[in-house]
């Protein structure tokens, strides 16, 4: 055998040399998803070794195909030039698949390294709107490709080496979400078998942008431990966790709760004075304005009062029962709206409902109240007043709590900002009117028993 003089390598060598590195950037830039497939069952250095011996151009192709996991960790073995060249020139969603995997700190730094548009590209669509699936998922996902065997998922789970996984999820080569393969399943199965024969359908999945109402609404239908979200071309891009899932509701509920009183959802305990009235002293004036309609409507039979003092000791129990009957009727239409059991269109059936609802309890109550109020009074007309009253107040009271939430979705605001201030506004309204309205009419009766 002869050797170049200059190189000292065999002509036959580095012709067999040349015809591999040949054959390999064809397979590269013909075949990235079968590559990637490749590099996905070798250790990072061995991949990074292999691309960076190419031209960027071909490493891209490949490297854009791997899992996001895989792609990190060949990515912190290549070159710095090459690695910024893969960020740059890899179509923006998976470059940003694999930021979201790196630590804060590491993702800063990559961040610092990249030109200023593509830094400011990718980090916009790092950020997720406020209250959507994207803010809740865990972006780390290590997926297994629909081609494997069992073997080949056996030994990507000993390369995620992650501690609690109960399922992992199917994708095919474009990283579009399949199935999910339980690992009790991958554990027992035969090594040779496809995983196509283990794997099962999807129990449910969410939008990255969906809202996190969606992200309840799932929790509560189905099942599950683990939500997989997509994009909006179904590649699977993280994992909605039981913790995640289970903070989404207690959020959706303390939030409700604090908008339902006109509070800020942005408000918290600790939060200081001056930011606590900025929001809050505006739903504060406008409840003071409604406390003065109500008052309004006081005035207007201030004679009735004068005449029979024993309607100003009864008013608060109209205003109250009325009240918290209002308050339920609203918590339910609420929670309703927030898991999608209801839309705008169920509205006559859910006023219907309320209406019914306070028709029988107000006469229930009805009965209780007009036994006491005639004990304490020995006044068969005052019952009767007070009896009409409360069936009024407290049917007007559960239709305004079913239909306050949806005329605010209607207009399409919140349904609980400040809903429970409009309500009591509108019980205490009802509740004065319909108790002194009744009162002032049947006056004659009045004075007649109390007298």
């Amino acid at each position: 055998m002869t050797t170049s003089p200059h190189s000292g390598i065999a002509p036959e060598t580095a012709v067999t040399t040349s015809a591999d590195q040949a054959l390999t950037l064809r397979f590269l830039l013909d075949y990235p998803h079968e590559a990637a497939r490749l590099f996905e069952a070798m250790p990072a250095e061995e991949a990074a070794a292999m691309l960076g011996a190419h031209s960027p151009h071909a490493a891209l192709r490949a490297w854009q195909a791997l899992a996001p996991d895989v792609a990190l960790r060949t990515l912190e073995h290549l070159d710095v030039a090459l690695g910024l060249h893969l960020l740059t020139e890899a179509e923006p969603v998976l470059s940003v698949a694999v930021l979201a995997q790196m630590d804060a700190e590491d993702r800063k730094v990559w961040f610092t390294r990249l030109s200023a548009d593509v830094a400011a590209e990718l980090r916009e669509l790092l950020a997720y709107p406020e209250d959507c699936a994207g803010r809740l998922m865990d972006p780390r996902v290590s997926p297994l490709r629909a081609g494997m065997r069992v073997s080949d998922a056996l030994q990507r789970l000993r390369q995620i080496r992650r501690h609690g996984l109960r399922e992992l999820f199917v994708v095919d080569d474009q990283g579009r979400l399949t199935g999910r393969i339980e690992i009790q399943d991958l554990a027992l199965a035969e090594h040779v078998l496809p995983l196509a024969d283990i794997t099962r359908p999807l129990v449910a999945q969410v939008g990255d942008l969906d809202p996190r109402e969606d992200v309840v609404q799932t929790l509560q239908d189905k099942p599950i431990s683990t939500l997989p979200v997509v994009d909006v071309d179904g590649r699977f891009v993280g994992v909605i966790r039981q913790a995640e899932l289970v903070t989404a509701v207690e959020e959706e509920t303390s939030v409700d709760m604090q908008t339902m009183v006109g509070a800020s959802p942005d408000e918290r305990a600790l939060s200081s004075p001056l930011f606590a009235v900025k929001k809050r002293l505006p739903w504060l004036q406008i409840n003071l304005l409604t406390a003065f309609l109500a008052a309004a409507v006081v005035s207007m039979f201030e004679s009735t009062i004068a005449q029979f003092t024993a309607l100003a000791v009864l008013l608060p129990v109209v205003a109250g029962q009325s009240g918290n009957a209002g308050a339920q009727a609203l918590a339910v239409t609420m929670r309703g709206l927030m898991l999608r059991e209801i839309s705008l269109r169920h509205w006559p059936k859910v006023a219907g409902k309320e209406l019914l609802t306070g028709l029988v309890n107000g006469v229930a109550v009805a009965l209780t109240t007009g036994l006491a109020v005639y004990v304490w009074s020995r006044s068969l007309a005052l019952v009767g007043v007070i009896m009409s009253a409360m069936v009024v107040s407290m049917m007007a009271a559960g239709l305004a709590g079913a239909l306050v939430p949806v005329l605010l979705r209607r207009v399409g605001q919140d349904p609980a900002t400040a809903s429970s201030i409009i309500l009591t506004t509108v019980t205490d309204v009802v509740g004065f009117f319909s108790f002194l309205g009744i009162a002032a009419l049947f006056a004659p009766l009045l004075a007649q028993s109390l007298h």
